[in-house]
């Protein structure tokens, strides 16, 4: 279905190769018009993708705005790209930071201006075609290729860790992509063995039925290749690193889109694909979000390193999405889609924060602030407002995440539910604790006394993220309204039992019994 009879998915996505194209023949010299070049093309990309949320058909659950072309047709290959209620703002948000991310750079990146501004755009390609595939095949070469442009931004532009930190957000990466791949492989073969056709199509993957000991292996590959890449408890270690580590744009593509990519996976594989291994897994699933809320909350109480501490937050506010994902209702789901835009809203304005500040002081740590509040005004204003929406005060969009993701928990999971709401308070506690020592208490280093308020660029790039913070915490349904067919068609296709293991070579799938025609075991 495309309601617009226009290309735009393959628009949106490629844009930013052509700007990266017009990037490259720009002399090296001419910084200014190079800065210029790439913003000009990241808002261009955002404003073409804004119809697709105009033109979005709220009441139905098929994919929409499709793109498919036969790709390689023997293998099942095609060139196949679709949006739905779930992919839809994670594209918005996409093309909404990006631009945003490059308006930070401007006085920050001043090494290697050419090079870094080509790899921004070659990354957002990369992200974007991750969330619009609808082929798997084509969706595995999306995921892999946006690893390249990270890679490059942290080892290139980073701080002085940064070869550290880019292996091990590399390795750690790549290592739960080898077995994203074998999975892959197996639905893909899996597939032939019961139809007879080699197919990559997303779609018509999600409604094959498997046996119960080929979907618990499945899950697993999967599970892992997205928990690694949201970060969950335990596989986290590599965040911190990479951001620290990450110039200012970096951090906030990070935090604001390429976590995103792992919690998708999950909505997009996991819970449809494997529905009764989704079942099975629920309750550790959410104890390790549970884990991951508590544990990031305590690791940053005791951070003296302002972007680490935002670092660890990021941990604990994905447990909050993930545990909403797997309380398998309706609005635990939405509140978690709801929790990953607030997230990269509310954590990517930190970091911008962070970055505004850390340009003027050259230094992260809260003990060598105080007094902002006196001298530099609005900076402080707005480090508040994020402050508070990262803390889920009422009136901001953290809040209406929270809150969903709790009352969509408690309506399967009470105990679950119940201890989840103690996280937002120790939030609070490291939060306003480091808020305080940064904004109010006396200011001891003499170097703050030559701190500068706002310019023109920073009030440009933080207004928006204001605007959107108070819009998704006063009015929601902008958003909610949206998803919600999309949503219900999810929990309806992880209600379905596709699984019975008592039956030896057949499958079971909505009441009927498919016969398996291949000498696989079952």
């Amino acid at each position: 279905m495309n309601q617009l009879h226009f290309p735009i998915l393959s628009t949106i996505v490629f844009l930013p190769v052509i700007g990266a194209l017009l990037v490259s023949l720009i002399d090296s010299k001419k910084e200014t018009a190079i800065r210029w070049v790439t913003f000009i093309v990241l808002l261009l990309d955002f404003l073409v993708s804004l119809p697709l949320f105009f033109y979005f058909n709220s009441s139905t659950y098929q994919m929409q705005f499709v793109e498919k072309v036969p790709w390689i047709s023997s293998l099942g290959m095609n060139y196949y790209l679709g949006i739905d209620g779930i992919s839809l703002f994670l594209v918005l948000l996409t093309t909404f930071l990006s631009p945003i991310a490059q308006l930070s750079t401007w006085s920050g990146i001043t090494q290697k201006t050419k090079e870094f501004n080509i790899v921004l755009l070659l990354l957002q390609t990369g992200m974007l075609g991750v969330f619009v595939s609808l082929d798997i095949f084509l969706f595995y070469i999306f995921w892999e290729f946006q690893l390249i442009p990270m890679y490059l931004m942290i080892g290139i532009w980073g701080g002085p860790n940064r070869v550290f930190a880019t292996m091990k957000f590399f390795l750690y990466t790549f290592f739960g992509s080898v077995f994203m791949l074998v999975a892959l492989m197996a639905l893909y073969f899996l597939h032939h063995a019961y139809y007879h056709e080699y197919t990559f199509n997303m779609v018509t993957l999600m409604s094959q039925p498997l046996p119960a000991n080929l979907q618990f292996w499945l899950f697993i590959a999967f599970a892992l290749a997205f928990a690694i890449k949201v970060p969950m408890w335990p596989f986290h270690t590599w965040l911190p690193w990479a951001h620290v580590e990450a110039p200012t744009a970096g951090s906030v593509i990070l935090a604001g889109i390429l976590l995103k990519m792992g919690t998708y996976g999950f909505l997009r594989f996991n819970l449809p694909m494997f529905a009764s291994m989704t079942h099975q897994f629920v309750d550790i699933i959410l104890i390790i979000s549970l884990i991951g809320i508590f544990y990031g909350a305590f690791v940053a109480m005791v951070q003296p390193d302002i972007k680490k501490l935002v670092a660890y937050s990021s941990v604990s506010h994905l447990g909050y999405s993930m545990l909403g994902m797997f309380a398998l209702t309706t609005i635990g789901i939405e509140g978690s889609i709801m929790q990953m835009i607030n997230h990269g809203i509310s954590t990517g304005a930190l970091f911008l924060i962070v970055g505004i500040v850390y340009e003027r002081m050259h230094t992260r740590n809260i003990s060598e602030y105080g007094g902002l509040a006196s001298l530099v005004p609005i900076f402080s204003v707005f480090f508040m407002i994020f402050t508070l929406s990262s803390i889920a005060v009422p009136g901001t969009n953290g809040f209406i995440g929270e809150f969903m993701v709790l009352f969509g928990t408690f309506e399967s999971h009470k105990v679950f539910a119940i201890i989840a709401a103690f996280g937002g308070l120790f939030a609070a506690v490291y939060m306003l604790t480091m808020f305080k020592r940064v904004v109010f208490l006396k200011p001891l280093n003499p170097k703050l006394l030559k701190l500068t308020d706002f310019n023109l660029r920073e009030w440009i790039y933080m207004v928006p993220l204001v605007v959107f913070v108070f819009w998704i915490g006063i009015y929601p349904n902008t958003f909610l309204s949206k998803m919600h067919t999309s949503v219900n068609h999810l929990i309806e296709q992880t209600k379905i039992t596709n699984v019975n293991p008592n039956l030896n070579g057949k499958v079971s799938f909505d009441n009927k019994v498919i016969i398996k025609k291949s000498g696989l075991k079952g």
